[in-house]
């Protein structure tokens, strides 16, 4: 069975923030160990500039994997690298988390990077590799959203609304206008409300909608993953790690935080947290589809 996780920062002291593309094999290589089969390492916002420089990065290590897959064995040594090289998660595209997000919602992402969801911004960042990312983030409620959604999801690009204040009828009109999925849902967007149930309501309810899921246990309260597993479409769930560079280096206990105890990305790869779900009682078919069969599903959504 394949595990797919198709969000993660980094690990291991190894992030997407590089123009190194052997940090970006490191970081598949972290989560093969972890047997994780394929990854969508994901890209923060940041300057177009400094965001096309880890993209590069990226696709430069998609390129060397490629590259590594067809080389044939010549000698012992060429073998061990062949066995060495399996041990890799595959890197199957990237995803963009920004820039065009809302800065009322940035959670631990640099505010001062967010930008206009302008068709010449678009462009600009996207130039030369719209073939490689995967997915892009984007909050429904900013002004101009909308248009890029379309324009975006005509690429061939998934979108998934996230870092988000959007209400209920602003998160549908971002998916009527071609967005597929939701960010770490109830992470850095807005909440239920007994009177507006806002994005992650929307999220929630609405049949055809994927939803990422952080499964560490300090992003959501396990009663409300339970909430989730009990009223979302099981097939319409994905876990993701969120893992960041700080993964499998820091004291787990209370998450991983900065300097004024704001929780940052996740600490568990998705072999981990489905792990963990299991054991704590959710049912085992359902949590390795969201592991599994869900994403392969939601990356072939048109």
């Amino acid at each position: 069975m394949k595990l797919i996780d198709i969000h993660t920062h980094g690990i291991g002291g190894f992030d997407t923030r590089t123009a190194s593309e052997d940090d970006i094999l490191q970081i598949a290589k972290i989560h093969g160990s972890h047997g994780v089969s394929e990854i969508i390492p994901t890209v923060y916002p940041s300057t177009i500039e400094a965001m096309r420089e880890n993209m590069l990065a990226i696709k430069k290590a998609m390129e060397k994997q490629t590259e590594d897959r067809r080389q044939k064995s010549v000698d012992s040594r060429q073998e061990t690298e062949d066995e060495e090289n399996k041990l890799q998660a595959k890197i199957i595209g990237m995803h963009l988390e920004g820039p065009f997000l809302n800065p009322i919602k940035c959670g631990a992402l640099d505010v001062q990077s967010f930008l206009k969801p302008v068709e010449y911004n678009l462009r600009k960042l996207l130039d030369g590799f719209e073939d490689v990312v995967k997915i892009m983030t984007v909050a429904p409620e900013i002004e101009g959203a909308s248009g890029i959604i379309k324009m975006i999801t005509g690429m061939g690009i998934i979108v998934s609304m996230g870092h988000s204040d959007a209400t209920y009828s602003e998160a549908e009109a971002g998916f009527n206008a071609g967005a597929k999925g939701i960010t770490h849902l109830f992470n850095a967007m807005r909440g239920i409300h007994h009177r507006e149930p806002g994005i992650a309501g929307f999220g929630l309810m609405n049949k055809e909608i994927y939803v990422e899921v952080i499964a560490d246990p300090f992003h959501l309260d396990q009663k409300m993953i339970e909430l989730i597993f009990s009223i979302k479409d099981p097939d319409r769930i994905i876990i993701v790690s969120d893992t960041i560079k700080d993964a499998e280096l820091k004291f787990r206990s209370q998450g991983i935080r900065d300097c004024e105890n704001k929780l940052l990305g996740g600490c568990m790869t998705i072999h981990e947290s489905s792990e963990r779900l299991i054991q704590i009682g959710l049912n085992r078919e359902v949590v390795m589809k969201a592991v599994s069969e869900n994403p392969i599903r939601y990356l072939q959504v048109k």
